[in-house]
């Protein structure tokens, strides 16, 4: 019996029989097994070996171009396994599930976060970061190859957003602790910032969930495991849940939608949507070849501008809308 075989076999003896095994893990293409790391271990390490994998570094999470100590899609991403795998264990779930889900549900986010989702939508009618998550790992990694990532773990990327619910419980988990790692961690960036402090926080906000990132974080994981113990399915008490989603109306007024954030998010919509007229009229100057046999579709230009980094998005816009100065 080699090391995976081990794993699996204590997998079968200590996680919950809700939890997914990755004994049981499908894959599109077959693949012979890795002697030492499961299915979901393989896909973890795939996912963090990617190449849009690494672009999150520098992604925006919140505030474009911010300084030091501000979350990128990057810091993001490392918070939500962080959390995802703590829940994950006290239910005796697959910590290696939600951790691969984890590392890549934000991989299709495009250069500034939400603003160039919302402007790739405007342009081409229909875009979503989850959905494009999943293409970036099974169409367009390894040079159209894709990473061959398990069922679950692709379930769990496209779910952890959008109607479709994942229907392993680790990708529920993911799907709700993305919007608590999102929310606290964005209140203490926003507080950083000087744009809200404690006080303003609403009172059953403070008095629920408490007042900093970390008292709100407890507060939602420990009534998520309360509530979800040797259930089929993750969910909050209603009460928590309810704040929960106070608590994102009171961000949205505050910190999303902010007069004070609007102008930086225009001028990042405009980079989005002139790069992908640019590269709709000039295909060629797209560094890596989406296209086949010299065709180049409206879906290689949006896989191309999506996966670009906040800097070489705006490096390209000098490039090619901004005159050179002559010295």
């Amino acid at each position: 019996m080699n090391i995976r075989e081990q794993i699996e076999e204590r997998e079968e003896l200590i996680l919950s029989p809700l939890a997914a095994k990755s004994r049981l893990a499908v894959r599109s293409r077959e693949e012979e097994p890795d002697p030492l790391r499961t299915a979901f271990q393989r896909d973890r390490d795939r996912i963090i070996h990617s190449k849009c994998f690494r672009r999150l570094k520098h992604k925006t999470q919140v505030y474009i171009a911010p300084g030091d100590h501000y979350r990128t899609r990057m810091t993001h991403t490392l918070e939500v396994g962080q959390i995802s795998r703590t829940v994950a264990r006290a239910l005796r779930l697959n910590e290696d599930l939600v951790e691969a889900i984890a590392m890549g549900h934000d991989v299709g986010h495009t250069p500034f976060g939400h603003v160039g989702e919302y402007a790739l939508r405007d342009l081409v009618g229909h875009f979503n970061h989850n959905e494009q998550s999943l293409r970036m790992v099974e169409v367009i990694e390894k040079n159209g190859k894709g990473l061959n990532l398990t069922t679950a773990v692709k379930e769990g990327i496209v779910g952890h957003t959008g109607a479709v619910i994942p229907s392993t419980l680790e990708g529920q988990i993911v799907r709700i602790v993305d919007r608590i790692a999102y929310l606290c961690h964005d209140f203490d960036d926003a507080q950083r910032a000087g744009m809200l402090s404690e006080d303003r926080l609403p009172d059953d906000v403070r008095e629920v969930l408490g007042i900093t990132p970390s008292e709100m974080i407890t507060s939602m994981v420990m009534d998520i495991v309360e509530n979800s113990m040797d259930q089929t399915e993750i969910k909050m008490s209603a009460d928590v849940e309810l704040t929960m989603n106070r608590f994102r109306q009171f961000m949205f007024k505050e910190v999303y939608l902010a007069p004070a954030l609007i102008p930086d998010r225009n001028k990042a919509a405009h980079v989005v949507k002139n790069l992908f007229t640019y590269f709709m009229e000039h295909p060629g100057d797209m560094e890596e070849d989406f296209g086949h046999n010299g065709f180049y579709s409206t879906v290689d230009v949006v896989d191309y501008v999506a996966g670009l980094t906040d800097q070489y998005a705006i490096k390209l816009f000098k490039k090619f809308y901004i005159p050179k100065i002559m010295l």
